[in-house]
Parts: structure tokens; C-alpha cells; sequence
């Protein structure tokens, strides 16, 4: 049994799917933001995320939110983490990959998730101990036990670029072994997708908490496993990375993005002489 807050978050997520919908008539005329170098929202992004506000703040007006677009709002014990539309450069281009993320958090743990794909009708939810479910099936991540034969998704993140060497050395030494490395953009649409066993894995870095935290839950409620790139498992919704699918795949996965030298890529630049830490 789900807990009780997963039906607010239903509601709102919902409420967000619809607006995205009623919008992507005319996408081409719609306000459009670069918020950072190839880093952009558009105002159906806001529009959904007053709606998600509107539907937690009605039921939860004591619980922090953490949305992408307006940021942190109210403090306490619990926050809910928003994604209104995840996977924008995807929506404005009229590619059928996008989703609303909704997830509440309890001392930097997910608790609770909801990840919606208004287009599909398909709805993703999870509470922690209580396992994920799509619509009214039971969720089980896939029973793969290595690298060889796996489809594994990732993603080029516009504020990851520096690191492209890297990380396109990782892919290659994972194509090595793996069947196929996709790039969907939908960063919390691609891990409910490997809870639900349509993909193998999941690898990305630049990450934000929004991006991930509803569909790290619905994995590990599926029954897979989600680490950073050091291979930690708890708390690290803010660190930027994360590597998710069956226990086996994830430890090839994050072994050769450590042997790929993805990982030293993340290590902070030597001082200078006569520098000081």
C-alpha cells in the first residue's frame, strides 16, 4: 500500500501532464528562456509548475518545495522536488519523450514518487518500502546479470561538456560488451523506464535533484540498485551523478566509468604552487 501524500502528488502531476498537452498545439509559438548554454525552459515549464505547486501547497502547506523552476520555497522536515516537464528540449521539437517528476524527500531520502508521461497516459509511482507501480502493474527491474547483451540509456548534459572525453570514452568501453547506448532526454522518464524494465541501465552525470529523485526510488522499489559514480548509494540526489539498473549491470557500469577515467574527471584540479586549500 502506497502511502497517502502519493495521491496529492498524483493530482498534481495530473494537473501538469494536462497543461503540457493543451500546450503542445502550439508549441512554436510558445515564450522560450535559455537559461543557461543550451539550457532551456520554455513558459509551459512554469504554467505546470504553478499547477504542481497549487495541488502540494492545498494539501501540504507545512512541507518545503524544491521546484525547478521557481527553486526552494519553506523549510522543514519534508520537501517535495518538482520537475514540471522533464525532457523540454524533447516537448518543443515534438518528440514524444517527456514526463512530469514529482518526488517528496525526508533528510535527503526519497520517500515518495510519482513520474508521469502525460502523452502515453502511463503513471509511475513508488513509496519507499512498499514497492513501484505502473498504472495498476506491479513493477520488477529486469533480471540481467552483465554487461554483455545490455541497453543502456545516458545523456549529454549541456553543463557536462567539458567532460565530453571522458564520457565518450566510458561509452565506447561500454559498447565494447553492451548492445546498444541510447540518448532519450528524460532523465527521470529513462529510470522509471529501467524500473519497468525496458532498459538495462542507466548512466549520467550533471544531473540535478529534480532530474532524479522520483525515478531513483521507483528503481530501488523495483528492486534495482542506484549509486553515484563512487558507487555510493544514499544521498546523492545533489551530487550530480548517477548510474541505476540491476545490482550486476550497475557495478560493470560503474566500474568502467571509473576505469574509463569519467570518474578522475570529477576530481578537483591540483593547487597551484604556493596556493593554499
Amino acid at each position: 500500500m502506497q502511502n497517502p501524500v502519493v495521491n496529492v502528488m498524483v493530482k498534481a502531476a495530473r494537473a501538469a501532464g494536462n497543461v503540457l498537452l493543451r500546450n503542445m498545439s502550439r508549441i512554436d509559438s510558445l515564450q522560450v528562456v535559455e537559461k543557461a548554454r543550451q539550457d532551456y525552459a520554455s513558459e509551459v515549464d512554469s504554467m505546470a509548475e504553478q499547477e504542481i505547486i497549487r495541488e502540494l501547497r492545498r494539501a501540504h502547506p507545512d512541507y518545503a518545495i524544491l521546484g525547478e523552476e521557481t527553486g526552494q520555497s519553506g523549510k522543514g522536515r519534508y520537501t517535495f522536488i518538482v520537475d514540471p516537464l522533464d525532457g523540454t528540449s524533447n516537448y518543443l521539437r515534438g518528440i514524444p519523450h517527456f514526463c512530469v517528476s514529482i518526488a517528496l524527500v525526508d533528510n535527503g531520502e526519497p520517500t515518495d514518487a510519482v513520474v508521469y508521461d502525460p502523452l502515453r497516459n502511463e503513471l509511475f509511482t513508488a513509496s519507499r518500502g512498499n514497492g513501484a507501480v505502473l498504472n495498476d502493474r506491479r513493477l520488477r527491474i529486469n533480471g540481467k546479470r552483465e554487461l554483455s547483451g545490455a541497453m543502456l540509456i545516458t545523456g549529454f548534459p549541456p553543463r557536462e561538456r567539458q567532460r565530453i572525453g571522458p564520457q565518450l570514452k566510458c561509452i565506447e568501453m561500454l559498447l565494447a560488451e553492451a548492445e546498444d547506448v541510447r540518448r532519450t532526454g528524460s532523465a527521470a522518464l529513462d529510470l522509471a523506464w529501467v524500473a519497468a524494465g525496458r532498459a538495462d541501465g542507466y548512466v549520467e552525470a550533471g544531473v540535478k535533484a529534480w532530474d532524479i529523485a522520483a525515478g531513483v526510488l521507483l528503481v530501488r522499489e523495483a528492486g534495482g540498485r542506484v549509486c553515484d559514480f563512487k558507487g555510493r548509494s544514499e544521498k546523492i540526489l545533489f551530487e550530480g551523478q548517477c548510474i541505476a539498473g540491476p545490482l550486476k549491470v550497475v557495478d560493470a557500469v560503474q566500474k568502467t566509468v571509473q576505469d574509463s577515467g569519467w570518474l578522475a574527471s570529477f576530481a578537483p584540479p591540483p593547487l597551484r604552487p604556493g596556493a593554499t586549500g
